[in-house]
């Protein structure tokens, strides 16, 4: 059973940075591309980034382009998101997501994500 945990996740002020992970247990990690989704109160759930199988292809929401950076860790079974200039707006708690079938014109679509973990948290006040 694949399994994904999510951390570091906390509260900042408007223009901090901030790196959040997830781990991947129980599958083939290099076999998985990843994403980030978000979802604030209030808000339908945001497509973040994802990166593929090979960690080459990244792709960003528009509200994130320039200010975050998606990588992977084969070796350790982890995905990074790197988020930097934070703003209120960014609020939300983040998901990170593996999927075994997507291709690289599908990785905004979170339909195409069977395992999600369990959200962490991240809160930017002014």
């Amino acid at each position: 059973q694949v399994h994904l945990v999510e951390s570091g996740g906390a509260p900042v002020q408007t223009g901090a940075s901030l790196r959040v992970s997830c781990v991947v247990s129980g599958g083939t990690f290099g076999s998985f591309a990843m994403a980030w989704f978000r979802l604030a109160p209030g808000k339908e759930r945001e497509f973040v980034a994802a990166i593929d199988r090979t960690g080459i292809i990244t792709s960003y929401g528009d509200s994130v382009k320039g200010r975050f950076t998606i990588s992977r860790d084969n070796a350790k079974n982890t995905v990074n998101l790197r988020m930097n200039a934070l703003k209120p707006d960014d609020t939300a708690v983040y998901y990170c997501a593996a999927s075994d079938n997507v291709y690289n014109t599908q990785l905004g679509r979170s339909d195409k994500y069977a395992y999600w973990g369990q959200g962490t948290q991240v809160t930017v006040s002014s």
